[in-house]
């Protein structure tokens, strides 16, 4: 580990570097030097991310983008440059190491712990969309394809079924029927995309409460982390699955599924704070839009789990058998209670706009 940590700029010596924080993708450090100062040192995961150079120049670009708007240390995810200059390096194993300066006086939520915490998180995405809304979005590259256009995540899922890899296609009947039914949405988003009515934004594409770090003592939001998803994209998707996440009633692999669904009161904190920081930046059409992407990314993402079920749970860390069958009842069971609320979302939007 000493020969990564002397290839970057660093003040201080190292005296203490050790695993941090609860992400299963990149693997994560806290370093300390007795200057004293803090990083975070990742080795960025090679099997999710092939593309580390191209990951690299989007963080790079957006950072450099963001640092002109907002020039404090604790509001913007800062890389720190390696002795010869670049933004990573690369190991004689061949794998990619990064640093990031440490933002003090922070904490990270794994969930919402009241509605003015999803509210913030709303604050925090919102803020990162108007500050990019300008950047020219297309000049980043797409470093997972496809990553959130839903009709092709439901011709993945049909291969699966097909393929029936794990032998467990018999098991899912119902589950299969559920998501099916709900495919006549799958193309909404993008084919307006296509038609060029929606315009291409930057996008976090991960938009979970513990990507963003609040101020430890105000719990006011500081800077949004975990770019390595950041690539050309939809505002609705955005935000919808922010909603997928902090407004649902349950866990996401809870087992009584009578306790699932969307909560009106958790989805309206999350869109005061999301497009009261958006300001004028968004169009009508895509603020008409953030119901839909709430309920078209709970159905991705169950559709995801459920093709990672039928080839094997080669994707998703199960913690015990069937937990990716479990989240994919859980979000069909979401996306149903929100298409039976999409005219009560899209008056909440109507009466913050």
């Amino acid at each position: 580990m000493e020969h990564i940590i002397s290839h970057f700029q660093l003040q201080g010596a190292p005296i203490r570097c050790e695993r941090y924080g609860n992400g299963h993708i990149n693997e994560t450090y806290l370093l300390e030097t007795d200057a004293p100062h803090a990083y975070i040192l990742q080795k960025v995961n090679r099997q999710v991310f092939p593309d580390v150079p191209n990951l690299m120049r989007n963080i790079q670009l957006v950072t450099s983008y963001l640092w002109q708007q907002t020039p404090d240390p604790r509001r913007v995810l800062t890389l720190v440059p390696t002795t010869d200059g670049q933004a990573y390096m690369v190991d004689p194993d061949g794998e990619f190491w990064r640093v990031y300066e440490f933002v003090t006086d922070s904490l990270c939520l794994d969930r919402p712990e009241n509605e003015r915490d999803l509210q913030q998180s709303g604050l925090a995405f919102g803020t990162f969309q108007n500050q990019l809304a300008s950047f020219p979005a297309h000049t980043l590259k797409e470093i997972i394809p496809h990553f959130h256009d839903t009709p092709v995540r439901y011709e993945q899922l049909k291969d699966a079924i097909r393929m029936d890899r794990a032998g467990r296609v018999k098991e899912a009947k119902a589950e299969i029927e559920a998501y099916m039914a709900f495919e006549k949405y799958a193309g909404f988003l993008m084919n307006l995309l296509k038609q060029g009515e929606l315009p291409l934004r930057v996008t976090h594409n991960d938009t979970k409460l513990n990507n963003v770090l609040l101020d430890a003592a105000t719990r006011t939001p500081l800077c949004v982390i975990d770019l390595d998803t950041v690539m050309p994209g939809l505002a609705a998707n955005d935000f919808g699955d922010s909603i997928r996440f902090g407004a649902a009633t349950a866990r996401e692999d809870e087992q009584d599924l009578s306790k699932v669904g969307m909560s009106l009161q958790l989805f309206e904190a999350y869109a005061r704070g999301f497009l009261s920081a958006c300001g004028t930046r968004l169009t009508p059409l895509e603020k008409e839009t953030l119901p839909m992407g709430a309920m078209l990314m709970t159905l991705e993402c169950g559709s995801r789990f459920l093709a990672d079920y039928f080839n094997g749970d080669v994707y998703f860390h199960n913690a015990r058998p069937g937990q990716n069958l479990c989240r994919a009842r859980t979000h069909i069971k979401m996306a149903q209670d929100m298409e039976s609320k999409l005219g009560q979302m899209q008056k909440i939007i109507e009466s913050i706009v």
